[in-house]
């Protein structure tokens, strides 16, 4: 099957709008891009100055899902449970939506594989998320390697 060229005038077109729009896209994607910037920077900010010095470095976010409550509430939690800000993804609904544990999971969980999560603040650098979601992708399957070395890894950690 070929693919029949299009007419000139159509690509001319089509040219034509890009380069009338590409000067109100390109302020509009910087500016998104620096108010995406500026929230994460204060998230670190307030982690560092409210939770650091309380000896919370962590937050721990599960859920009631048979599949790796009992792990993660067994295996992981006792490990981070003194320095860990915990979110039972489960209870959501009771959440203050405004809480900082709540903005930190929206912003540095992301949309997906979010649940189970570590997430370990350090001062002065990039946190470190360790997503244990795909790792129980693969215990449901009869392969517990990936769920245990992200747990040895966060133990090496700490």
């Amino acid at each position: 099957m070929s693919r029949v060229p299009e007419p000139l005038a159509r690509r001319v077109w089509q040219a034509a709008i890009i380069v009338l729009l590409l000067p109100v896209l390109v302020p509009l994607i910087v500016l998104a891009l620096t108010f995406w910037l500026l929230h994460r920077v204060t998230l670190y900010l307030l982690v560092w100055t409210l939770w650091l010095p309380k000896g919370k470095n962590m937050l721990f976010v599960y859920s009631d899902s048979p599949i790796w409550k009992e792990y993660m509430t067994q295996q992981v939690l006792p490990l981070v449970e003194e320095r860990a800000v915990v979110l039972n993804w489960s209870e959501r609904t009771t959440w203050r939506r405004w809480s900082l544990a709540v903005r930190v999971l929206r912003s540095f969980g992301g949309e997906r594989e979010f649940n189970p999560m570590v997430i370990m603040f350090r001062p002065l650098r990039r946190a470190r998320i360790f997503r244990f979601w795909s790792a129980f992708r693969d215990w449901k399957h009869g392969k517990p390697e990936p769920a245990e070395q992200l747990r040895n890894d966060l133990l090496l950690l700490l």
